[in-house]
């Protein structure tokens, strides 16, 4: 009899499209569909080759003339904040942090409403609504949590949530799929550094090696922040290489 506890996946690869990154450039994806029981390690094996999850699926930038996508990853192990970072940990240390299971909330969806409005209105996410996000979140074969981080309460309520992230629990890291946050509040500037210091700091205490931060790419200003965060490795054709300080 024919054993069938391993399922070797089949790729597709989608259509050329503008790429919403580069003005000019078109973009193409591979991908593959998670299920079944090997879902979790199978999902943990393409991300250390460069794949991000998006609900029950799993893909990585195939662009014939472009390869300005590059994964890189955090080593929490011998991360050291910068001054601005350490400031910014100290401005949020009163934020209530909690790992939620993975139902969407309308609470979650009103804030990440709010976020696309302030920082992506013409992105490619600006028009979902409630029945949307609810895929985005529960639509998982994995290990997921939302993380969410929350003004402090009175009186034992939980206080009002100002950012959240999806977040993926890998045995060797912490993969942030999405996070959102208040970005209208002047007084909550910098908070997504935070959200991604307070991974760094939870995955480094649950002897985690990594956090997988997705795609920096060269050229586009909106990802330049994921070099800030040192040590950081990104993925080449010669597997994971550390960032060198002047490269950035």
């Amino acid at each position: 009899m024919t054993d069938q506890t391993f399922r070797f996946p089949r790729f597709f690869v989608t259509a050329p499209s503008p790429c919403p990154y580069l003005p000019g450039k078109t973009e193409r994806k591979v991908f593959t569909e998670l299920r079944g029981g090997d879902a979790v390690e199978l999902n943990e094996a393409l991300s250390r080759i460069g794949f991000r999850r998006s609900q029950n699926v799993v893909y990585r930038p195939s662009c014939e003339d472009c390869s300005a996508c590059v994964s890189v990853r955090v080593v929490t192990g011998e991360f050291v904040p910068n001054a601005t970072q350490r400031k910014l940990m100290r401005r949020y240390a009163d934020l209530q942090v909690s790992a939620c299971e993975p139902w969407s909330t309308q609470e979650q969806f009103d804030l990440l409403r709010r976020y696309l409005a302030d920082r992506h209105p013409a992105g490619g996410m600006a028009n979902m609504d409630m029945f949307d996000y609810a895929d985005m979140v529960e639509q998982t074969p994995v290990n997921t949590v939302v993380v969410e981080y929350r003004e402090p309460g009175e009186d034992g309520r939980p206080g009002r949530l100002v950012g959240a992230c999806v977040t993926d629990k890998h045995s060797d890291g912490l993969s942030m799929v999405y996070s959102f946050y208040d970005a209208t509040d002047d007084s909550r500037r910098g908070l997504g550094t935070y959200i991604i210091l307070d991974h760094i700091t939870r995955a480094a205490r649950a002897g985690l090696p990594y956090v997988y931060l997705g795609y920096w790419i060269d050229g586009c200003d909106r990802m330049a922040y994921k070099t800030k965060y040192r040590p950081i490795e990104r993925l080449s054709a010669r597997g994971w290489r550390r960032v060198e300080e002047t490269s950035a």
